[in-house]
């Protein structure tokens, strides 16, 4: 039995399964007017930040996460200029945005501005995007300012969202996905975290059927690993207006002018690659 004064604990009990991480010490504890933040010192991932009792990142692992949040999507689309985020209140994912020199703007939406303060104070190395002048951070809600933009005013949309619970409930609708599908030009992409495919298979399948009556016509999920989520098996799902997403800008990939630490070309074609199983239950969704 792990003592709970020496080990944070997130506990999946529908599928009896649980991750610990040995912490020295619990940093910060806050509630926001929409959810509850604690940040841990651990003994081998650094800072780790639990969001309603669920692991959000890691000073160890987040790169996994935040580089195929963004770089997929970056490097299928042809010419990705105009990204917005909705939610990545930590900034990782804009920082990984902004090292493709092509986006012109990056404009970064979360309800929750604590997010970023505290990501500021004990995850400064996301946050230092955040002074570049192609950046904007907004703290307001997503899903109204993805319904009031204008149409084909955008190339990518990257939805970095906590759990589809709570405020991120709204950001896996039907009718959220077609308000993305207006407001992104012809060619347009919108990746979103999906969850594990091993826990949540439904989940993903309700999904892509979701994005398909939102207007999507291609979906493409890729997998990854990440220790710190619930069976460190993970998932973003692509979703394309008119552009095939088993496709991506190979020689611009392989060529990427910055460092990244998981993300290349192999890996992102062998994200494309999926699990017999998966296959199977995302085959009723096309």
């Amino acid at each position: 039995m792990l003592d709970p004064n020496q080990w944070f604990s997130e506990v999946v009990a529908t599928d009896g399964s649980a991750f610990s991480l040995k912490m020295r010490a619990r940093v910060h504890e806050e509630q926001t007017p929409y959810q509850r933040i604690e940040i841990y010192d651990t003994e081998g991932f650094g800072h780790l930040m639990v969001i309603d009792g669920c692991t959000m990142l890691s000073t160890r692992d987040n790169f996994l996460y935040h580089e195929m949040m963004s770089h997929p999507a970056l490097f299928t689309h042809a010419a990705p200029r105009r990204v917005c985020i909705i939610g990545g209140g930590d900034c990782g994912t804009l920082r990984e945005v902004l090292r493709h020199d092509g986006v012109e703007s990056a404009v970064q939406i979360d309800i929750d501005e604590r997010v970023t303060r505290l990501a500021e104070r004990y995850f400064p190395e996301l946050t230092e995007a955040n002074a570049d002048p192609r950046a904007q951070l907004l703290f307001e809600d997503g899903v109204r300012w993805i319904r009031e933009a204008a149409p084909a005013s955008l190339d990518l949309i990257i939805v970095d969202s906590t759990d589809p619970v709570g405020p991120a409930e709204g950001l896996f609708t039907r009718d959220f996905f077609a308000d993305c599908e207006r407001v992104l030009a012809p060619g347009g992409i919108l990746i979103q975290q999906s969850e594990s495919p091993l826990y949540h298979t439904q989940l993903l399948r309700d999904m892509h059927q979701a994005l398909r009556e939102g207007g999507f016509d291609t979906t493409q999920t890729l997998c990854f690993p990440q220790p710190i989520y619930p069976s460190g098996w993970w998932s973003a799902t692509m979703a394309g207006k008119g552009v095939a997403l088993d496709r991506f800008r190979l020689e611009d990939a392989r060529a990427k002018p910055f460092a990244t630490r998981y993300y290349n070309a192999e890996i992102h074609q062998g994200a494309l690659a999926q699990p017999e199983f998966l296959r199977r239950a995302l085959a009723a969704t096309d």
